[in-house]
């Protein structure tokens, strides 16, 4: 079954890296069908074949919400047509609205411009479509509709039945400066989520972060149902770090007030040590995804002697806890594909992020095989 995954945009590979990864945690199979524009078509669906279509659409519209950082939208997909008012009146013209609407129940059509907004910007596409919905004896709700029938106009013009919307927003609501203990120079939470997610971080799970510093990624990996593991040198920032992952609940994401900080319920699960990143405080194999944004200015060499011997000895320390078979995701400012490879990892990707001026980050995506 297809479906269409309207993407953020805010990154060229992240967003679609961070779907197929979250697909396959749950034991997907999937098949990249097209890549438009912000647009990602994927064909899914199960190895066991007693997992029927609906089952599939019932778990992206329950978990997707919850878990995606970089995506807007799931839609599954009726038709695909060309970006052309002609041809996206035929296909709705086409289309069979009893296969997807129940009798009573009401719809909206909604249209999403991506790229070039001037695409049949003067056609009320919303509109027209609706209606020939609503002359097969279908009832709109602007307002309160059962379903929502979603038109994305990218290279092509894909219209599909609505799985779930993301509310991105409320991952403003876990900014830095927004919680308990702050520190500059910190991965916003849409990308520490999207990183979790690319690593293979779910529920059950153990994530690991040996420079932890205010626990940015392992709240995220926390939020996911993960247990997080996070080490930092500095005790001050482990202090810290137990504020802020204190301080959030694990249903909803939303800071806790102090009262209910202080009853430890609906926590995420996690534990904290001052500790060296070249000496991890944790036995063989233990982890099933390591995420981290290593430190790579002046203090962080002083402290390990040399950056180079940093890097070195916490990579090999990386490749010691991690079960086989798993991804470490590490963020840096600069190549760590040698220190990877000798420590054992494979290199499965890299990407580039540029953040400001000349600040561009490396992520580099290992396995350890």
């Amino acid at each position: 079954m297809l479906y269409a995954f309207e993407l953020s945009g805010e990154h060229p590979q992240l967003p679609a890296a961070e779907v197929l990864s979250v697909l396959a945690s749950r034991g997907l199979k999937t098949f990249v069908f097209e890549a438009y524009l912000n647009c990602l078509i994927v064909d899914i669906s199960s190895p066991d074949p007693a997992t029927t279509d609906d089952e599939i659409f019932q778990m992206l519209k329950e978990e997707m919400p919850d878990v995606l950082a970089m995506t807007h939208s799931i839609s599954k997909v009726i038709d695909i047509v060309d970006v052309s008012e002609e041809a996206i009146l035929n296909a709705a013209e086409k289309f069979h609205a009893a296969d997807y609407l129940k009798e009573g129940e009401t719809f909206v059509v909604r249209a999403k411009r991506v790229g070039d907004a001037s695409v049949l910007k003067s056609v009320d596409l919303e509109g027209r479509v609706g209606g020939r919905i609503f002359r097969q004896g279908f009832r709109a709700s602007l307002k309160n509709a059962d379903k929502v029938f979603r038109l994305t106009l990218t290279d092509r013009a894909v219209f599909g039945l609505l799985v779930c919307a993301i509310d991105r927003g409320a991952y403003e609501f876990r900014s830095p400066q927004k919680k308990p203990f702050f520190y500059p120079g910190v991965l916003m939470p849409r990308v520490a989520r999207a990183l979790c997610n690319i690593a293979g971080v779910c529920a059950g799970t153990i994530a690991v972060d040996p420079f932890c510093g205010t626990a940015g990624i392992l709240l995220e990996a926390g939020l996911l149902g993960a247990k997080g593991i996070g080490i930092d040198a500095q005790e001050k920032i482990i202090v810290g770090a137990d504020s802020n992952m204190g301080g959030y609940s694990r249903s909803t994401g939303r800071l806790l007030s102090k009262e209910e900080r202080a009853s430890g319920i609906d926590l995420p699960d996690y534990d904290l040590f001052a500790g060296d990143a070249c000496g991890l405080p944790l036995a063989d194999k233990v982890a099933d995804a390591i995420i981290t944004d290593p430190p790579y200015g002046r203090s962080a060499a002083i402290k390990a002697e040399s950056l180079e011997k940093l890097y070195s000895e916490s990579f090999k320390e990386m490749y010691r806890i991690l079960k086989p078979g798993k991804k470490a995701v590490v963020v840096s400012e600069i190549e760590v594909k040698d220190f990877a490879a000798d420590a054992g990892f494979t290199i499965e990707t890299v990407y580039k992020q540029r953040v400001h001026g000349s600040l561009t980050r490396t992520i580099s995506v290992l396995i350890k095989k």
